[in-house]
């Protein structure tokens, strides 16, 4: 039986990771390492908590020590690295918080797998990144394995340095790595910071949906269980020291994404056609905002078969439904942080 650990396991992404490996792989011990910050929940892993593969370790990733402690105790076999301070928004006004996550976090992951292992025969380390790392792009043009890293907010500059201390450990000390940098996220569970879930739980509140600037900014958009097998894939098929981009060939400016958005949730909440247009409230624009992100996922597509399985209003109208239906975990999320930000971000300005 290998030993897995996921990093960030609670959260959005690394919950569906977690539930991919602990049901398609009941060989493995699937240990999931969560901080449960505002972001991790562990009722989003509440059909599979049970399950006699699965263990969670409530740890924090910047106590090196500690991690040193929890690799001796499991003998891991591999490492999916999740865990990670993820909202731009966020880093703007926190930017602290992101730099011990995200940069020491990782040095101490990968100092407790460098130093435990020893032997570095059948082990892995995988580390999950953003496109974000690479910067803005024009009206055309994408972003590929070998594009420059130009990162141009603290989140992104934080995920880019990451990136460099895990290639640096594997050319240094010999660590087997690999990397993956994807495009934006949507799907179940998504905290609803994010723009997507953010106008799903505004909308069906009636409340205003914000969007930055004109909502010009493109970004490239992926489910998030195409992600999770996108992940699968690469744990077990990549090539060590590569790095692979995952992104939907599913580029939409945000405002067109709002307006898919709303002729959807109208439809659902059996409201008339358009009748949340007004909902839409532009407001300042992000510092420094990024205007366009576009992934070209040939090299994962050609070398370990991946693609994409949703189409995008597809996806959108699953994670809709989702959402109404789980009324409860939206209900539980919103209470306490997310309103505060809320105000803050949006109501106070």
């Amino acid at each position: 039986m290998k030993t897995i650990l996921i990093t960030g396991g609670a959260g959005f992404i690394g919950s569906h990771v977690v539930r991919r490996f602990v049901k398609k792989y009941p060989n493995y011990k699937i240990v999931n390492l969560d901080t449960l910050t505002y972001a991790g929940n562990l009722a989003n892993l509440r059909d599979i908590e049970k399950e006699p593969n699965y263990e969670f370790v409530k740890a924090d990733i910047t106590d090196g020590e500690l991690m040193k402690t929890i690799f001796n105790k499991y003998c891991f076999d591999g490492v999916i690295h999740l865990a990670a301070e993820s909202h731009v928004d966020r880093s703007i006004s926190s930017p602290m918080e992101f730099i011990f996550t995200n940069i020491v976090g990782t040095v101490n992951l990968l100092n407790a797998a460098r130093e435990i292992w020893k032997e570095f025969t059948d082990k892995r380390f995988y580390h999950i990144s953003t496109d974000e790392v690479y910067g803005s792009l024009g009206a055309t043009g994408f972003f590929y394995e070998d594009t420059a890293y130009d990162p141009r907010s603290p989140y992104s500059a934080s995920k880019a340095s990451s990136d460099h201390l895990v290639r640096a450990y594997h050319h240094t000390y010999g660590l087997p790595i690999v990397i993956s940098n994807c495009s934006n996220n949507y799907g179940p569970f998504q905290f609803p910071e994010k723009l997507i879930p953010l106008a799903i739980h505004n909308i069906k509140n009636n409340k205003p949906v914000p969007v930055y600037g004109k909502g010009e900014n493109i970004r490239d958009w992926l489910f998030v269980e195409d992600h999770a097998n996108a992940i699968d894939l690469i744990y077990h098929e990549g090539r060590i020291a590569e790095t692979y981009n995952i992104g939907g060939h599913n580029e939409w400016k945000n405002i067109d994404l709002i307006h898919l958005l709303i002729e959807i949730m109208d439809k659902k909440l059996n409201r008339s056609a358009g009748a949340s247009l007004s909902l839409i409230t532009y407001v300042k624009d992000r510092a420094g905002h990024d205007l366009r992100y576009a992934i070209d996922s040939g090299k994962i597509q050609e070398a370990l078969g991946w693609k994409p399985s949703l189409q995008f209003a597809e996806g959108l109208e699953k994670t809709v439904e989702w959402y109404l239906a789980n009324e409860e975990w939206m209900n539980n999320v919103t209470s306490g942080d997310y309103q505060k930000y809320y105000d803050d971000q949006y109501v106070k300005r």
